[in-house]
């Protein structure tokens, strides 16, 4: 299992691409003005922002990426872990189940493959970058 993905709720869509490219986050899928990803600077972790018209700092998920969700999914169910969902087929490539902590912290167990940060939808950045 390797985390990988958050996805934080924003206020202000252009505000905060510039903060966390000021980071030295790496943009790379910005879709409709409401959802970017990043590369970080090292490692293959990836952070993205979903604009939300009423943003809530605890509401960031985690994604946790294994090699089969399925099969993830049913071990981590026998162990006790209660889903949100069984695993789905997503419009964006992904295969995910969500689920919470006992807290109530989102997480999602995940496969992304390649799409995870090489989707058809890239941003193109300059290739000196």
């Amino acid at each position: 299992m390797d985390m990988n993905q958050i996805i934080v709720e924003v206020g202000n869509f252009d505000q905060s691409v510039d903060f966390y490219q000021r980071l030295g986050f790496k943009l790379i899928v910005s879709a409709r003005d409401e959802y970017a990803r990043f590369e970080l600077p090292s490692g293959s972790a990836t952070f993205s922002i979903i604009l939300s018209e009423n943003p809530n700092p605890g509401a960031s998920v985690i994604y946790l990426e294994v090699d089969d969700v399925d099969a993830t999914y049913a071990k981590l169910i026998e162990g006790g872990v209660v889903f949100d969902a069984a695993p789905e087929n997503q419009s964006y490539r992904w295969r995910t189940a969500p689920f919470k902590d006992p807290s109530g912290n989102r997480f999602c167990l995940y496969h992304a493959g390649l799409d995870r940060r090489f989707p058809p939808w890239r941003v193109e950045t300059n290739s000196n970058e």
